[in-house]
């Protein structure tokens, strides 16, 4: 032992099974690999190179700029899809990289010419299209001739169009619409010549609840890969590896007298002599606070409650009536290896977001790749 400090394991094995299970889910077509808010807690530079070299992931995709060009600091080398927006000084940075823009405001076409003069060089964009979500991209009903300004922005060649792409509202039946705007909207652009290129728009929720209307060209998956699910009715038909798995160590063990208390509040109370075990980890690091509601840990084959309070460094667990835990012993608080440690199961215990069980994952922690 090194040191106390909490740690991230990530399974390069579990993002090549899912992305396979994905594959099959999304009848073949192939990925775009959404890696936003620090790949879903796994680490840009960890997950990003993982996800690189799986032949079933087509493009990586994030929604900020410095997410862009982490990636490619980290040695990734397939495209990358920028979802979100870039100022005229990042796209200085970001079209050099050959990360694709995802314009969607009305003055796009003509700051992404200006890019062009700038740097000769295409600008290439995949359009971003509302087709009903309300929140980001072009409205579909004004996209047509913003997609003709698009094509003739700047010199000829200055904006290359290379693919548009819609985010769904995961309700089935209105996804099924939006996609089917979607394409209304590249067969009315190719009538005027304009040829869009490829189509997506199936997350997680579409390819796992199998809304198979929007799998157009390409599938857009982001927890999924990782190994969530978006429902207990998903966790029931598919078949996904949780990629991550969060450790700590034991950092102190007490004996406690009958009527004793832990931590803040003294939530938790002893009703005869018991043994505790504190361990170096806590909700700064990503570890739900209402983990005290039946979440248990893995020490040495045993399941352990959590109990008192998850505070910011800390998390205490109940081991019985003899320490059958030491100082320095390896705990897994989420995981693959029990299906208490799942992180759907660890959220519907702590009435919490299973989105959350990976995105707040503490950028800080330290990560390893494991096979």
């Amino acid at each position: 032992m090194t040191t106390f400090d909490p740690w991230l394991e990530v399974s390069a094995s579990a993002l090549a099974h899912n992305a396979r299970a994905i594959a099959r889910l999304g009848n073949g077509k192939p990925i775009v690999a959404v890696a936003k808010n620090n790949a879903y807690g796994l680490g840009l530079a960890i997950a990003g190179p993982l996800l690189d070299r799986l032949g079933e992931v087509q493009m990586l995709a994030v929604v900020r700029p410095d997410e862009a060009l982490a990636l490619r600091r980290a040695g990734v080398r397939k495209p990358i899809l920028l979802m979100g927006p870039a100022d005229d000084d990042e796209l200085m940075e970001l079209v050099p990289a050959g990360v694709i823009q995802a314009p969607h405001l009305p003055d796009d076409p003509e700051r992404y010419a200006r890019a062009s003069a700038r740097l000769r060089l295409p600008v290439p964009v995949q359009a971003y299209v509302d087709t009903g979500m309300h929140r980001m991209g072009m409205p579909v009903a004004q996209a047509l001739p913003w997609l003709e300004s698009l094509k003739g922005a700047g010199a000829g060649g200055a904006v290359r169009i290379m693919g548009a792409f819609t985010e769904l509202v995961e309700d089935a039946g209105f996804d099924r619409s939006q996609a089917q705007r979607l394409r209304q909207l590249q067969s009315a652009a190719r009538a005027r010549g304009i040829v869009i290129g490829p189509l997506h728009a199936a997350s997680s929720d579409a390819l796992q609840h199998q809304t198979t209307e929007s799998f157009l060209d390409a599938v857009r998956p982001g927890l999924a890969l990782y190994g969530g699910y978006v429902s207990e009715r998903a966790m029931a038909r598919n078949d996904l590896r949780v990629a991550y798995t969060l450790k700590a160590r034991v950092m102190r063990v007490d004996r406690l007298e009958a009527g004793e208390g832990v931590s803040y509040h003294r939530r938790w109370t002893t009703d005869k002599p018991a043994w505790t075990a504190t361990l170096a980890v806590g909700h700064v690091d990503g570890y739900p606070t209402g983990a005290i509601k039946g979440c248990q840990v893995l020490v040495k084959g045993n399941l352990h409650p959590v109990i008192g309070y998850v505070s910011a460094s800390h998390t205490i667990i109940a081991v019985g009536e003899h320490p059958t835990v030491a100082v320095g012993d390896e705990a897994t608080l989420v995981g693959p290896q029990h299906p208490a440690l799942h992180p759907n199961e660890i959220a519907k215990r702590a009435e919490y977001s299973e989105y959350n069980m990976f995105m707040h994952l503490s950028p800080g922690l330290r990560r390893t790749v494991v096979e």
